[in-house]
């Protein structure tokens, strides 16, 4: 350990000799307990203790205090409005990945630790939703748990039925994803939880968490509602007068997470410059507005090790999210073949590939690259999409080989599949796709997309080759970190016991970075936070 600093004037250290510690796993145990004080003392030599107290007695001159570091926890991490408003013990998420990979067992998990997590509601029947919110308002009755609303441009009558169901059974917290513009289902939701206090304040009862990338979607949650929206709503005996003009005088949101380069729906920014830039945002627009609360700007996207959670938090964000790594933990929705996977990709494996959700947009995802030819099929069948306007159109040959290769069956089969869902779920689509060859074409393509995630959550066998899995360049700094560790085993993965080592590491840094800027080196054995034992059972 090195030292090129100076003892801080008129602070010595009183104590014994044997409590100081200078040998590298020493100073390590030392730094890690976070729940203590710990003194940098200058005695022949830099030592570091958690034990004795301070004195200004000038008799001790021999034991020059060269540096404090204060108790740090996870709870002092993020905006202490974030944990009251949400009732939680750390500021962070779990952000919501489809067809219940965020599944209902993570959510309890993680609200029974005192961490919010957001169930994936996305492409799931309203039947299987509505029991998945039951089981966890059994578990959670007072919370903490989210559910995902996400933005259904293609099908606006299953995103109102979801948001009746929350409203049925008041899901008090939503996040909100893949948004480009407000709807009137979207208003709805926050708009009907808006009531008055005693004292005659705005209280509001239904939360938005919006997940953007970008500055003019940004603008739409940082603003109050649309009056066009409100009257709407209004006029359909939605939400009364009272709560027409009061959305008026709130923003859309309680929370903004801003995205970067993330799995599933990403801009792939950097988050160094996408989190400054939203937070200075917030601000112009708080100064336009002067909201009584303003809306707290949190990070995803990367956020995958101590390191990264503490560059988060130094830039302002009020909380952290969390996406890939949870997608590889148990509790997650995906099947074992999958969390393999996740496992054991690198940084570099990933790929943005064609969705189902924005498919005829050119809307991209990204995904792993590793072990499945997810990637390169869908853009095939974008491609394919872009090219011809019908199926019909299509080269005989070229038609056989995604035939054969890609969906495995004659496209007149999947067509007959794909009517059979949408009579059951949305027959207006099957109006339009009769009426337009090319929205017909986009139907059948869709179907290999939107059955692809499926197939890893259920763990179809014959379709690993196809998996569509959800990850970002994080879950391969994550496996760089833990690798040597116990949970380098995909069965260890847990992810409140994650949450906690994140957390505790993010504090151990913290430590490390303040005895740096002091102008004191730790050893580099010791400068960095690996997960030795399991925190939580």
């Amino acid at each position: 350990m090195t030292n090129q600093t100076q003892p801080l004037a008129g602070l010595f250290w009183e104590g014994e000799a044997s409590n100081l510690h200078q040998k590298d796993d020493e100073l390590q145990a030392c730094l890690l307990q976070l729940d203590q004080a710990v003194y940098v003392i200058q005695n022949n030599g830099i030592f570091i203790t958690d034990v004795g107290k301070l004195s200004t007695d000038t008799k001790n001159s021999a034991t020059p205090v060269v540096a404090i570091l204060p108790a740090m926890q996870a709870w002092q991490f993020g905006d202490a409005g974030f944990l009251k408003d949400y009732g939680l013990s750390a500021a962070i998420y779990y952000g919501a990945m489809a067809n219940a990979i965020t599944s209902v067992e993570m959510v309890i998990a993680a609200g029974k630790a005192g961490y919010l997590a957001s169930f994936g509601a996305a492409g799931l029947s309203m039947k299987s939703l509505e029991e998945s919110i039951l089981k966890i308002k059994a578990a959670l009755a007072n919370g903490p748990f989210a559910c995902n609303l996400i933005n259904n441009i293609y099908e606006p009558r299953i995103e109102e039925q979801t948001v009746q169901l929350y409203l049925k059974h008041q899901v008090r917290v939503i996040e909100a994803s893949a948004y480009l513009k407000l709807t009137t289902n979207l208003v709805h939701y926050r708009a009907a939880g808006l009531s008055k206090a005693a004292d005659g304040s705005i209280v509001i009862g239904n939360h938005i968490i919006a997940k953007v990338s970008r500055k003019e979607v940004a603008q739409k949650f940082l603003e109050p509602a649309p009056d066009k929206m409100l009257q709407e709503l209004l006029a359909a005996g939605k939400i009364t007068p009272e709560q027409a003009e009061m959305a008026l005088q709130v923003p859309m949101a309680d929370d903004i997470t801003v995205e970067a380069d993330s799995g599933g729906h990403t801009d792939n920014r950097p988050l160094t410059g996408l989190l400054p830039t939203m937070i200075a945002y917030r601000d112009e627009m708080q100064r336009k507005h002067s909201f009584p609360q303003a809306v707290r700007i949190g990070a995803g996207g990367g956020i995958s090790t101590p390191a990264a959670m503490l560059a988060a938090f130094s830039m302002g964000a009020a909380y952290v999210v969390t996406g890939s790594i949870n997608h590889a933990c148990v509790e997650s929705g995906a099947c074992q073949h999958t969390r393999e996977l996740l496992s054991k990709a690198g940084m570099a494996d990933v790929i943005m590939a064609p969705c189902a959700d924005m498919f005829e947009m050119g809307v991209k995802v990204q995904v792993l690259r590793s072990g499945t030819f997810y990637a390169m099929r869908a853009q095939k069948l974008y491609d394919l999409y872009s090219q011809y306007q019908s199926i019909e159109e299509i080269p005989s040959e070229e038609r056989e080989k995604i035939e054969k290769q890609i969906f495995k069956k004659t496209l007149n089969e999947i067509w007959a599949e794909t009517r059979a869902f949408f009579e059951a779920r949305d027959p207006q689509q099957l109006v339009k796709a009769d009426a337009d060859p090319h929205k017909k074409m986009a139907l059948i393509f869709r179907w290999y997309l939107g059955l692809a995630s499926r197939w890893s959550v259920v763990g179809d066998k014959d379709r690993e080759m196809d998996y569509q899995i959800w990850c970002g360049p994080g879950m391969g700094t994550f496996n760089d970190w833990v690798r040597g560790s116990y949970l380098e085993a995909p069965e260890q993965r847990q992810v409140v016991d994650i949450t906690s080592h994140l957390f505790r590491g993010c504090a151990y840094q913290y430590r490390v970075n303040q005895l740096s800027l002091a102008g004191i080196k730790l050893p580099e054995s010791i400068r960095t936070y690996y997960p030795v034992a399991a925190l939580t059972n």
